[in-house]
């Protein structure tokens, strides 16, 4: 058996000291590329989110807090879609009545208009039934949704078409490719189709959801209305007309009947035609949109407009 002392001694620091210094340089680069301030990594933002130098951050819903109270004297208005309108008026309600003294001023003279309204200073809130474009995000734009609902096809009571639609068959109705109810099995007469002006966000929503982002017809049996409103449109339908309009404004109607789209009614949770509904604000500072929107995201809020959209 070898001598242990006439074996070669090892040279260097012992193996302790390589480990040591692994571990150093790894926590080295570990700061550098993850914890060095002022030069962190940079990813790019989710779209929607992209912030200005000059932009404060936007909050997001949860940081509207249901306000404890808010002073007497609080007004908050709110302009926008036709769609709406059962919503505004559940939330004002509830908000005037929870906060005593305050008030809540509505309007709808459709999505687009309401926007430029909060672009104009004229209005604390939009109502909208659509997303905002880009252009309208890098004006200091902000969509909080708060609900969501179905767009519903709907003829006249005493229309003698009693079948249902397929999506297909509703988009090439309105984009006038089909004119006549005999195409879809029913009478030999043409189509009347009942449209909404351009400036409605339910118009909007239906050509990305119905019409998948194309144009309307402008075919002579097409007649689109000026003003952004459901009670003309159901007025107009008759025994061969055609229209749409957001479902909770009709569902209780009884001159009027929905047609199934792929043999779906608006209440089925696969029906197609569904979209969400926003409340848009600009200056996130001001108090009066920060007690609405805290009011209208908190749980009592929902349940005034769960309550409004289903006609409890």
């Amino acid at each position: 058996m070898a001598d242990p002392s006439a074996m070669p001694k090892r040279s260097g620091p012992p193996p302790i000291v390589y480990i040591v210094l692994a571990a150093g340089l790894a926590a080295g680069v570990y700061w550098w590329f993850f914890l060095r301030p002022g030069d962190q990594p940079q990813f790019p933002a989710l779209p929607g989110t992209e912030v200005s130098e000059s932009q404060t951050p936007a909050p997001t819903p949860s940081a509207f807090p249901l306000p404890s109270s808010v002073p007497a004297g609080t007004t908050v208005s709110i302009d926008g879609s036709t769609s709406m309108v059962q919503i505004n008026e559940a939330l004002k309600a509830g908000f005037q009545q929870q906060y005593p003294g305050t008030q809540v001023n509505t309007a709808a003279v459709g999505s687009d208009n309401g926007i430029q309204a909060l672009l104009g200073g004229s209005v604390d809130v939009a109502a909208t039934s659509r997303g905002l474009t880009a252009s309208e995000q890098t004006q200091g734009l902000v969509a909080v949704p708060i609900a969501s609902d179905e767009i519903a096809i709907v003829v006249g009571k005493n229309n003698p078409f009693q079948r249902g639609l397929s999506a297909t068959q509703v988009a090439q109705i309105f984009q006038g490719t089909i004119s006549s109810w005999a195409t879809l099995g029913g009478a030999s007469i043409p189509i009347r189709v009942i449209n909404r002006p351009s400036v409605s966000g339910t118009s909007q929503a239906f050509q990305d959801l119905v019409l998948k982002g194309g144009a309307f017809g402008t075919t002579p049996n097409i007649t689109t209305l000026e003003r952004d409103a459901t009670t003309p449109i159901l007025q107009q339908l008759g025994t061969d007309g055609i229209g749409y309009a957001t479902y909770n404004q009709v569902a209780d109607q009884q001159t009027v009947r929905v047609v199934a789209v792929d043999g779906l009614t608006p209440e089925a949770p696969t029906y197609p035609f569904k979209r969400s509904l926003y409340y848009v604000y600009k200056d996130a500072n001001n108090p009066a949109v920060q007690a609405f929107l805290g009011y209208a995201t908190s749980s009592q809020g929902q349940q005034a407009i769960a309550n409004a959209l289903s006609g409890g």
